[in-house]
């Protein structure tokens, strides 16, 4: 199959949302995102349980959505524990950008049966350059660092400082820049490195390397299309929430009616939105504030009537429902950053070393001509063994 054809400039980004609007792609992200909340949920309230509150009155407080800065006295340990629950669900958020990446530049190439167990199989091969890029450009930045704060403590030294400092300061100050460039570089690497291990199947120095070598040579394209990008996320993902909410509101006209399950609907339903969006302020930038619980929820009344034990329990499986709903939502976001940032890379590097990534034979296309090889030498052989 023919790769899609790109102008490899500006105009291939507005292909992001449709790219992006894939079956496979958002259930990756789906996935993950599924997967990193049920860790982080469980997580979070070890941590809140750890801060000496107890288990049920934190559900009945938080629900769906634990905060341990909204828990009074909680310990360092706590803290930690909540932000391991974070970082695993961005772990898995980029371990999904890169399978989504990988879909994508085989899609470029003009593969569309590249398939989720493929990318899964690419991801668990290419695991750790994904992460130990930017960790390790991280420490790049924080061996420069510690580097500038031991000469620091060598210019204290009478006399011999000042003369140190003084014969050094240029030295001190390109490293500096260097330090300050390898900041800027770590952001790019966090952005782009599943982007670089999904196509160019980069180890972590190479994906380091092209990290830096794209904040060099491109900068003013990885600002400017970004400012075009994010634009075409929004209204991309505009667009996908009104036909969510539109069939929401539908079944609601349609199922409330008075004849046929009227107020029932509106109990199911009703209780299912406060579960998923609860009205309270959850960690608000003023304070955290607690005005409606799920024990409230459970008792409250909707349209004049007390829930039912059987309207709560299908209240809670449509809660659910309309969760998994709102994370498809955040997911063909994601969709839409992921090869967003795929078709930028590629671009990048057409740019800047006039290499086109779609015409590079990757590993999967090795693969295959060995395997043709080795099946035409076996027909070779056979072919020899009977005419002998």
């Amino acid at each position: 199959m023919e790769p899609i054809k790109l102008y490899f400039d500006v105009r291939d980004i507005f292909r992001s949302p449709r790219l992006a609007l894939s079956g496979k792609k958002i259930w990756i992200f789906l996935k993950a995102n599924l997967f990193g909340f049920a860790i982080y949920w469980i997580i979070s309230y070890f941590a809140i349980i750890l801060s000496g509150t107890n288990f049920s009155e934190a559900v009945n407080n938080f629900g769906l959505y634990p905060c341990i800065y909204c828990t009074e006295n909680a310990s360092l340990l706590a803290h930690i524990i909540y932000w391991i629950g974070i970082a695993i669900w961005v772990i898995s958020i980029f371990f999904a950008c890169t399978a989504v990446s990988r879909i994508t530049y085989k899609q470029l190439k003009g593969d569309d049966f590249y398939s989720v167990a493929d990318a899964r199989n690419f991801v668990k091969n290419h695991r750790y350059p994904i992460i130990l890029s930017w960790v390790s450009i991280l420490l790049i930045a924080a061996f420069f660092s510690i580097g500038a704060i031991i000469f620091a403590l060598i210019g204290k030294i009478p006399y011999i400082g000042e003369f140190l400092f003084a014969i050094l300061y240029i030295i001190y100050f390109f490293g500096s820049v260097f330090t300050v460039y390898t900041l800027i570089v770590f952001i790019t690497s966090f952005i782009y490195s599943p982007a670089i291990v999904a196509t160019l199947e980069e180890d972590t120095m190479g994906t380091v390397f092209q990290s830096y070598s794209i904040t060099w040579s491109q900068p003013w394209r990885l600002v400017l299309y970004h400012l075009i990008l994010l634009p075409i996320l929004v209204i991309g993902v505009a667009i996908f929430k009104w036909f969510w909410f539109a069939g929401y509101k539908l079944i609601n006209i349609i199922f409330g009616v008075d004849w046929l399950m009227g107020a029932k609907l509106h109990n199911i339903v009703g209780l299912a939105s406060d579960l998923v969006n609860p009205q309270f302020g959850f960690c608000n930038f003023m304070k955290c504030s607690v005005s409606v619980t799920n024990q409230q929820l459970l008792l409250s009344l909707q349209d004049g009537a007390l829930l039912s034990s059987t309207e709560y329990i299908a209240g809670t499986i449509v809660a659910i429902a309309l969760f998994v709903l709102l994370m498809s939502i955040v997911s063909y976001g994601l969709s839409i950053l992921s090869v967003g940032e795929t078709i930028m890379f590629t671009i990048f590097k057409k740019k800047s070393n006039d290499e086109n990534l779609l015409d590079r034979s990757d590993e999967d296309d090795i693969t295959e001509e060995e395997s043709d090889e080795n099946i035409d030498d076996d027909k070779e052989k056979e072919k020899d063994d009977s005419t002998t």
